[in-house]
């Protein structure tokens, strides 16, 4: 596990802190998670996406990308739903019932086994998105964590996993959002530029 060493923080120690954690990076991990995420475009499945904070707008920034993209690039449509994005059905499910069920509870009505979630989250233990993907393993759904710090919970909970391991949120959160930016630079084709 790398861990960030107290230091007066400046751009330079920034920028060098994301060049050491690229070099731990696991690169046949995230090909693998690239590989599942292309799997089920192509088989039309449905791929379903959550996360707190930063992360809730990177699993949202994941699915725009990807939609708009994949589709464009592709001609095929592109299933993926952000379930972080309709604040009417997540506040209803918070309010109702609770917090923790604001992601299993929409996938209790939208997901089928043969679907994907992508769970992201910084240090793995958010107790919604957990539900979440042990609702999904539970109907044999496919799961993909996104993770940093030590993965928590989640890494072993899911599938799959792109792990980014650094106990720095904002470091995880930027990597996490290069490998929404990857997912779609394949799955457009390596080539491709779309405004």
């Amino acid at each position: 596990m790398t861990t960030m060493n107290k230091i007066k923080f400046n751009a330079k120690n920034y920028l060098d802190t994301h060049k050491n954690i690229f070099d731990s990076l696991d690169l046949d991990k995230a090909n693998e998670c690239i590989e599942i995420i292309k799997d089920k475009f192509h088989q039309e499945s449905q791929i379903f996406t959550c996360g707190n904070g930063g992360s809730a707008h990177t699993a949202n920034h994941m699915i725009t990308d990807w939609n708009k993209m994949i589709t464009l690039a592709t001609g095929k449509l592109f299933r993926g739903y952000p379930l972080a994005a309709n604040t009417g059905i997540i506040t209803a499910y918070a309010n109702d019932l609770s917090y923790d069920d604001v992601f299993s509870g929409q996938l209790n009505s939208l997901m089928k086994p043969e679907d994907l979630l992508i769970a992201v989250s910084g240090s793995g233990n958010s107790p919604n998105v957990l539900k979440a993907a042990e609702y999904a393993n539970s109907i044999g759904a496919d799961t993909l964590a996104i993770v940093g710090y030590d993965g928590g919970e989640l890494i072993n909970l899911c599938k799959y996993s792109f792990h980014v391991p650094i106990f720095d949120m904002q470091i995880c959160e930027d990597i996490h959002l290069m490998f929404n930016h990857m997912v779609m630079k394949e799955l457009c084709g390596n080539d491709i530029h779309i405004k």
